[in-house]
């Protein structure tokens, strides 16, 4: 009973839930611009806490299974919510772009403003903070070339038209991310699980997991916050679509909104593992986020696409594809040298700047 006590917030997201689902006029009348803002912050912040309930549960189990299983599952958890909002979204959905500019989106906030903080803040509390530069080139080595196939790419195809792939070219896209996920993972966690770990790591100084902990219950109530964000998705961005014409704001918006809402307990890990001087654990944190974006959510828009019939807009514009390039370039410098300092924070800052201005230009 003690335990159900701390999970009110369920009471809140499945009577939300209800309220949306039963009664269609909440959507279905013109709310006028200030309503429509209201019930979009009600619908925002309702997911946003089942969204760190989620993160509460996935890092309870973190803490059990350890490193590097316990970022793996931080990350997965996100990433399951971003897939399942996108396919739900793509569903109901008459927009072919949100799927890219929410996963360019992702790119940005992660590798622009989340990185920029976690730099900043491991920096003025430590001054420098050292990281496992194996691992982040494991990383690096993948995030490059798939986010260039799924985001450039398809401008530069003909078959599939402008910004998109064709059918072939999608199952490749699909197969290709899936399979070298899936060897990414094997690495990660069994070949060179020491890569992703601090340095002076040995296997022999991870703890053991008690076998007696309830390891299902946290995996019981991680479901339960799960559902209503995907029940929720196609409301959310109905009243998103709602706010942004209504109030003539740019369409990128949308997908930077959703990609907030999914980011935003797993921004909150890494910067609070930065302050602790755990650096390496909030670089495996965003970077792992990026990479499963990229790994996962792209195949799943692109099979949604193929199997339903859903056009599927990829390609960036020039303007994103230059900054996209500037910023992965960026990553790579910053994590050149096995050492982050305040510098490369404002750096990252910058360029997440940089995209919120061009964003409204």
């Amino acid at each position: 009973m003690h335990r159900w006590k701390k999970e009110w917030g369920l009471l809140v997201s499945y009577g939300t839930t209800a309220a949306f689902l039963l009664d269609k006029d909440l959507l279905n009348d013109d709310p006028g611009a200030l309503g429509g803002i209201l019930l979009f912050v009600w619908l925002f912040v309702v997911m946003l806490m089942a969204s760190f309930s989620v993160l509460r549960h996935a890092d309870h189990l973190a803490e059990k299974l350890k490193e590097p299983l316990g970022t793996l599952i931080l990350t997965l958890a996100v990433t399951s919510i971003e897939v399942l909002m996108i396919s739900a979204l793509m569903l109901h959905g008459n927009n072919p772009a949100l799927a890219r500019d929410t996963m360019f989106s992702v790119v940005m906030v992660v590798l622009g403003g989340l990185l920029g903080i976690v730099l900043l803040t491991g920096g003025l509390k430590f001054s420098e903070q050292n990281f496992n530069l194996k691992g982040v080139n494991s990383f690096l080595g993948l995030i490059l070339p798939l986010s260039l196939f799924s985001l450039v790419l398809p401008n530069f195809t003909h078959s599939g038209g402008t910004g998109m792939f064709s059918t072939l070219h999608a199952v490749s896209l699909i197969l290709m991310s899936l399979i070298i996920y899936g060897v990414f993972l094997a690495v990660q966690t069994r070949v060179h699980q020491g890569f992703f770990n601090e340095a002076g790591w040995s296997p022999n100084s991870s703890e053991k997991t008690d076998a007696h902990e309830p390891i299902w219950m946290d995996s019981v109530f991680l479901i339960l916050h799960l559902i209503p964000i995907v029940l929720l998705s196609k409301q959310l961005a109905h009243l998103l679509d709602f706010v942004v014409h209504k109030n003539g704001l740019p369409i990128d918006l949308v997908g930077m909104v959703v990609a907030i809402l999914i980011l935003a307990p797993e921004g909150l890990a890494a910067i609070q593992s930065a302050s602790r001087n755990q650096m390496q654990r909030s670089i495996n944190v965003l970077l792992g986020s990026v990479l499963a974006t990229i790994s996962l959510t792209v195949p799943a828009a692109l099979a949604i696409s193929v199997i339903y019939g859903k056009p599927l807009l990829l390609g960036l514009s020039p303007t994103y594809t230059t900054l996209l390039a500037v910023t992965l370039g960026s990553c790579v410098v910053t994590f050149g040298q096995g050492q982050t300092n305040i510098l490369q924070g404002f750096v990252h800052l910058l360029l997440f700047a940089a995209y919120i201005v061009l964003m409204f230009d």
